[in-house]
């Protein structure tokens, strides 16, 4: 089969498309993969920047979506059902071998393409909101690079939760795109705590989610309510900040971190409590997935350079093999 992998850590120029074995499905889930999912940890790795490293070459991508091969008696799953999957060994490639809870069914109402594609950010997203934010009804949520592949999931697992959304973007062609992602309101990134301050009555928000980072932290910081919680999912923006705790003692707000993938290497069963969550709300609708942009498996790093010169909007995703 063929997969795309990290032949060196020179950026997304050291992936290259490889034929390699099929994996060993014994007592595992085979899924016959159709897309998988461009993610910025994908990024990361080809730099080795990432949190693990792993040893070259490596089969990139840690999310897919395609139709089961064949499955364990006792796995709950059935061969021909159609599925998203976690491969911690790698998405990038034509089939896969999982274990049973990585998988997750997917209503026919969601196509192989978005399922590809909404796994690490719609879960990170509800893990931040729900687990780390402990978000409650009524909450104004405010959420940095929304037109961003986590930044729509923000907008629509928020939407879903029943949360009003602020969305903070650079551009008016982003913010028509987190319009469409169903936020409640759009402010550009020049004046956005003057935005921000306007539209909550001077109060500020309940919740930020910050996938960016950079020079806007402190003044995010300034835009919390009380009791006001700033969630850091990552650092897009390439500067890691740092906080002066004294502010969050006299205005009794919290900066928490939010690192998905950590809690699930020491929770098991996580992804599984997520998923009995989320999918109900997937199946009536009111959690609704993107249709991501989709680039073609011969031109995964055209991908990748989309995430590191940050023109990416809303998610990406590979197409493995026709649909």
């Amino acid at each position: 089969m063929y997969a795309q992998q990290l032949t060196s850590a020179s950026g997304p120029a050291g992936v290259q498309l490889a034929e390699i074995d099929e994996p060993d499905g014994t007592g595992r889930v085979v899924v016959d993969l159709h897309a998988a999912g461009v993610a910025f940890p994908d990024l990361l790795q080809t730099t080795g920047s990432y949190q693990i490293v792993r040893d070259l070459p490596f089969v990139l991508g840690l999310e897919g979506a395609g139709v089961v091969r064949s499955a364990p008696e006792d796995s709950g799953i059935r061969a021909g059902q159609r599925v998203a999957v976690l491969a911690t060994d790698g998405a990038w490639q034509q089939t896969v071998a999982v274990e049973p809870d990585s998988v997750f069914p997917l209503p026919d109402s969601v196509s192989l393409e978005a399922g590809a594609g909404f796994l690490l950010n719609y879960l990170t997203v509800h893990f931040a909101l729900d687990e780390r934010a402990r978000y409650r009804a009524g909450e104004t949520v405010l959420v940095h690079g929304a037109a961003g592949g986590v930044g729509v999931a923000a907008l629509q697992v928020a939407a879903a939760l029943g949360l009003e959304t602020i969305a903070v973007v650079s551009t008016e062609e982003k913010a028509g795109i987190a319009k469409a992602n169903r936020a409640d309101h759009v402010v550009l990134v020049d004046d956005w705590k003057d935005r921000v301050r306007d539209l909550t009555d001077g109060r500020g928000v309940d919740i930020i989610l910050d996938p960016v980072g950079g020079d806007r932290f402190t003044d995010s910081l300034r835009s919390l309510a009380p009791n006001g919680r700033l969630v850091v999912l990552g650092f897009t923006g390439g500067e890691i900040p740092t906080v002066k705790v004294n502010r969050l003692l006299l205005r009794n707000i919290s900066v928490l971190g939010a690192g998905w993938g950590e809690y699930v290497r020491t929770h098991p069963g996580y992804t599984g409590r997520q998923w009995a969550a989320l999918s109900p709300l997937l199946e009536s609708g009111a959690l609704r997935i993107t249709e991501p942009t989709v680039y073609s498996f011969e031109h995964a790093g055209d991908a990748l350079r989309t995430l590191e010169t940050r023109s990416a909007t809303g998610k990406i995703a590979l197409s493995v093999r026709p649909s």
